[in-house]
């Protein structure tokens, strides 16, 4: 019995399909003009959206998914395409476009003894040249071998990451070696300032002995306050959101040269930064050198 009105209910399905006949009927249009309308080549308008949606696409994919609509639009508009933030947005959601969200920030500064340092930024991050100001901070980066230490230096002038370390290890020479390699590779001011929280390895002895060999002055931020040195904890929010969250390092050298390969090439050379008028840093340093020169 259920087989015969299975039948049944599949014959009166069928003829009540929307055919269409019966759509062109019920919209109150001819046949002829909804082939004749099939058959007409995409419009301008259509032919344009398809070929940002390749764009973005490709921005998005070489971006490794960390660019959302404005950095997308940005990148447009740098590359000669004139086209507004909110059809980029529209685009993005079409193609299920998503950038990845970053996770909760959780404190992790082991507070040192009680250092006389003050505050000298006063979380003011700006600076009228490179060299001047730098901030440095460590993070936890997690492996399959253990944790992998890093501790970076960054340019307040822009943002740029001008000196780095990893280890497996947290101890003082980790951000001895970083602050080495910034003045190594880039010329300091005399009296630059240098801020970080105050954790045991920027209050001991040891790093206050390299400041004062590099005729750099201490700042020190409140323990566990992370807008005291804010521009540091949102590099490594960004790096953790677009590339480490992201990332199974089986090892420690694997993730060194995962996050190496990171700050160097996408971060300082690539990423284009809001606070920068979405300049790479490594645009803007080269824009200040030019000016120096020119002047």
């Amino acid at each position: 019995m259920s087989d015969k009105y299975a039948f049944i209910d599949a014959e009166y399905a069928a003829a009540c399909a929307p055919t269409i006949e019966r759509m062109c009927r019920w919209l109150q249009v001819s046949k002829s003009g909804y082939y004749e309308w099939l058959s007409r080549p995409p419009s301008a308008t259509t032919q344009r959206r398809q070929l940002l949606k390749i764009k973005i696409q490709a921005l998005f994919e070489a971006s490794d998914g960390s660019y959302g609509y404005r950095r997308l639009h940005a990148e447009l508009v740098r590359g000669g395409e004139p086209v507004g933030p909110e059809l980029v947005r529209e685009l993005m959601r079409q193609l299920g476009l998503v950038a990845c969200q970053p996770r909760p920030w959780r404190t992790t500064t082991i507070g040192g003894k009680q250092a006389t340092a003050p505050d000298l930024l006063g979380r003011d991050f700006a600076a009228e040249a490179p060299g001047c100001k730098l901030v440095g901070d460590i993070t936890y980066i997690p492996t399959w071998a253990g944790w992998l230490y890093l501790a970076t230096v960054i340019d307040c002038f822009n943002r740029e990451v001008i000196g780095y370390a990893m280890a497996d290890h947290m101890r003082t020479s980790l951000v001895v070696d970083a602050l080495g390699m910034a003045a190594r590779n880039h010329r300091l001011a005399v009296d630059c300032i240098f801020h970080s929280d105050r954790g045991t390895q920027y209050t001991s002895t040891e790093f206050g002995a390299k400041l004062a060999a590099l005729h750099m002055r201490q700042s020190l931020g409140r323990t566990g306050c992370c807008y005291d040195n804010a521009l540091a904890e949102s590099f490594f929010a960004s790096l953790k959101n677009e590339r480490v969250h992201r990332t199974v390092y089986s090892t420690r050298n694997k993730a060194k040269h995962d996050i190496a390969h990171y700050i160097e090439i996408f971060y300082n050379r690539q990423r284009l930064h809001s606070a920068l008028g979405y300049r790479t840093p490594h645009e803007v340093r080269i824009e200040y050198l030019n000016e120096q020169l020119a002047a």
